[in-house]
C-alpha cells in the first residue's frame, strides 16, 4: 500500500464519525420537512422511523468512505489535495466569501418566498436543531466530499487525460469546466428532495434549485481548487449557519 492510499484511508477514518452523525440528523430533519403523505409511504416501506434513521446513517457513512477514498486519490493526482489545515492567508478571503454567500442565501426567503409561500414554509421547517446540524454536517462535509472532492476531481481527471494528456499539469480551464459540471449535477441532485419537501416541482422551484445550489456549488468548487477541500467545507457549512442565524433573527 503506497503513501497516498494510506493517507486516503486515514482521511476516511476521520470522516466516519461526522458521516454517521450527518446521516442521523438528516433523517430527523426529514421527519420535519418532508410531505407527510410521502413520508408515511416511505416509512411504511422500510419499517418505521428507527429504520430510516439507521439506513440513512449507514448509507451516509458508505458514501463518505467510498467518495472520500477515491476522491482523495484523484485529488492528489491532480495536485488539489493540500495539507488539511487552515492558513490565515487563505482563511480570511474564504471567510469573507462565506459571509457573503450566507447573506445572499438567506435572501431566498424573501425573494423566492414572496412568489411561493411554500418556499417560506420550507425555510421555517429548516430552523430546527436537527436541520441546523444536518446542513452543517451533511452539507458542509459529506456533500463536499461527494460533489467536489470526488465528482469535480473525477470530471477534471477525465477531461485532462482525454483532451490534454500531453500536459503534465492539469490546465486551469479543465478545473473550471469540471467545477461547472459538478455544480450543475449538484443542483440536479437536489431536485428529488425538493419534490419531497414541497410536494411538486414547479418552474420556480426548478429555477431556484439550479440558481442557488448551482451558483453556490461554483463558489465551493472555486475554494476547493484554489485553497483546498477544507475551505469548500468551511464555506458550505458556514453558508448554512449564517443564513439560518439571519432567519432566526428576522423571521
Amino acid at each position: 500500500m503506497n503513501a497516498t492510499m494510506k493517507k486516503a484511508l486515514l482521511f476516511c477514518l476521520f470522516l466516519i464519525p461526522a458521516a454517521a452523525a450527518a446521516g442521523i440528523f438528516t433523517a430527523l430533519y426529514q421527519f420535519d420537512v418532508y410531505d407527510p403523505a410521502v413520508l408515511e409511504q416511505i416509512l411504511s416501506q422500510i419499517g418505521g422511523e428507527g429504520a430510516l434513521i439507521v439506513m440513512t446513517a449507514v448509507q451516509t457513512v458508505i458514501y463518505a468512505v467510498i467518495c472520500g477514498f477515491f476522491g482523495y486519490i484523484i485529488a492528489e493526482k491532480l495536485g488539489l489535495m493540500r495539507s488539511f489545515r487552515f492558513e490565515k492567508a487563505k482563511l480570511i478571503p474564504a471567510l469573507v466569501i462565506t459571509l457573503v454567500a450566507g447573506i445572499l442565501f438567506s435572501l431566498d426567503y424573501w425573494i423566492s418566498g414572496t412568489a411561493d409561500p411554500a418556499l417560506r414554509e420550507g425555510t421555517a421547517g429548516g430552523l430546527t436543531p436537527e436541520a441546523f446540524l444536518a446542513s452543517v454536517l451533511y452539507g458542509g462535509i459529506i456533500e463536499e466530499v461527494m460533489m467536489r472532492l470526488l465528482l469535480m476531481s473525477l470530471i477534471a481527471l477525465v477531461i485532462w487525460k482525454i483532451f490534454f494528456r500531453k500536459q503534465e499539469v492539469v490546465p486551469t480551464g479543465v478545473l473550471i469546466a469540471a467545477n461547472l459540471a459538478a455544480a450543475l449535477l449538484f443542483a440536479a441532485g437536489h431536485l428529488p428532495s425538493s419534490i419531497l419537501i414541497f410536494g411538486e416541482l414547479s418552474p420556480l422551484i426548478l429555477i431556484r434549485c439550479f440558481l442557488l445550489n448551482g451558483g453556490f456549488g461554483l463558489v465551493f468548487g472555486y475554494l476547493y481548487r484554489k485553497y483546498g477541500i477544507q475551505y469548500g467545507m468551511l464555506a458550505h457549512a458556514g453558508c448554512h449557519v449564517i443564513s439560518k442565524v439571519i432567519w432566526l433573527i428576522f423571521i
